[in-house]
């Protein structure tokens, strides 16, 4: 069995908590929209081409490898708490297909605006907890660099296991908080695209992940299926971090609630040295 170990960043303070080449259609195919005002900017929301299913695009390791991580994650969630759902078919449903769901945004719009080949992305999953979506990310593309940021250490220790029993060789995990990362210049502006589902309200995840996004790479939100109010609150704070929302694109997910939504902001400029600020204040005193 692979072992590994978690990268810790010292002299900080914890304290919580080929996939693409393999679509039947590269290209997401767009419908008009009515385009949404959101302050001074317009936005224009997409629809990504839907399969019946993208666990089925996979090859037939890829998805040994996501039975051996659900097995995985339903044997330890009965001794600590890493998800809600208890039965294969559910986490299949809600969170594997969820996961998926996010990559043709993120390769599409990586494409078009960040002028660069999806390969060899690297790519933070911040928040990861049980490991989604960045250990599925990591598992459906095998040429992207993937790290699972997490502050919990016994979550941590569950990530390490899973990392090991599925054999991937591209994804690496730290325990650490996003406000602490995001000053440590090892990690500042380090990463091509940011990811985060299920974390907090927008406002907060554009002072979580946008100073660890280099200046022309993505930070994608995913979302529920109407998050245009949420956005709009966050437009602020997403530009104090140095970037502007580029699209809210909408993806046909196998969750109980159909269409989700992510939300890609693009980073124009460096985030302020300022940002983010201590461990614990984006979240009770949101920009």
């Amino acid at each position: 069995m692979l072992v590994r170990r978690s990268i810790i960043v010292t002299n900080v303070h914890f304290s919580r908590g080929n996939f693409f080449k393999h679509l039947p259609n590269s290209t997401p195919t767009t419908i008009s929209c009515p385009h949404r005002i959101i302050g001074t900017q317009t936005l224009i929301t997409t629809s990504a081409l839907s399969s019946s299913s993208y666990f089925e695009t996979l090859t037939s390791h890829q998805k040994d490898q996501v039975h051996l991580y659900v097995d995985t994650l339903l044997q330890w969630n009965q001794r600590m708490n890493l998800t809600a759902v208890t039965e294969v078919n559910e986490v299949m449903e809600r969170h594997i297909e969820d996961s998926l769901a996010i990559i043709p945004p993120i390769t599409n719009s990586y494409i078009s605006h960040c002028n660069n080949s999806i390969k060899n992305i690297n790519l933070v999953d911040v928040g990861s907890g049980a490991g989604l979506p960045g250990l599925i990310l990591a598992i459906a593309c095998p040429d992207w660099k993937v790290t699972l940021l997490e502050s919990m250490n016994k979550r941590c220790v569950f990530l390490e296991h899973a990392i090991g029993l599925t054999g991937l060789s591209n994804v690496k995990v730290i325990r650490g908080r996003a406000e602490s990362l995001g000053q440590d210049l090892c990690f500042r502006e380090k990463f091509d695209v940011a990811v985060a589902r299920a974390v907090s309200e927008m406002r907060v995840l554009a002072e979580y992940c946008l100073p660890l996004v280099r200046v022309g790479g993505l930070f994608v939100a995913a979302k529920g299926h109407n998050p245009q109010a949420e956005v709009k609150n966050a437009e602020r704070a997403i530009q104090m971090m140095g970037a502007s929302v580029l699209q809210l694109c909408s993806v046909e997910s196998h969750s109980p609630y159909g269409q989700r939504t992510a939300i890609i902001c693009l980073k124009d400029h460096p985030t302020p040295r300022k940002y983010p600020r201590e461990p614990g204040t984006p979240a009770k005193a949101p920009l």
